[in-house]
């Protein structure tokens, strides 16, 4: 698959790099709307996510959980996303990882115990950039 973007061994072009930037965009959008389909989306079909103590395996588990989260425990939070480092494993497979945080409706900034660090990948379907696999452990610092 071609790129209208440079590649190199760690780096993306610009278009590339932003592309990626917009997967957390749009996932972080679509949480804060508590809209589960819309967050499941940004997921590759047999994307897999792993939080302490749970795997989720495929869009569709992803897009059912986060539903019944977003009308639970999760009902009007909002997701925050530092991009801490964007790498090339290839052309079209991206390592990245974030510190990441969810805030409770009206909270600004995360307590300590709220911060997670997160490795992500991403690999482009068809010319977009979906999330294949998510990994969350909780941030010492």
């Amino acid at each position: 698959m071609s790129s209208s973007t440079t590649h190199t061994a760690d780096t993306y072009g610009t278009a590339d790099d932003t592309a990626i930037r917009d997967v957390f965009r749009a996932a972080a959008h679509a949480w804060a709307a508590g809209d589960g389909a819309a967050f499941a989306a940004s997921y590759a079909p047999a994307a897999t996510v792993v939080l302490p103590g749970t795997r989720l395996a495929g869009r569709a588990q992803i897009e059912a959980a986060m539903t019944a989260a977003f009308t639970g425990t999760l009902h009007g939070t909002r997701r925050v996303h530092e991009v801490r480092d964007v790498r090339a494993v290839t052309a079209d497979v991206a390592l990245v990882h974030t510190a990441s945080a969810t805030l409770a409706p009206g909270q600004d900034e995360s307590a300590p115990e709220q911060r997670e660090l997160v490795t992500w990948v991403l690999a482009r379907h068809a010319g977009a950039w979906l999330i294949e696999a998510y990994h969350s452990s909780p941030a010492l610092l």
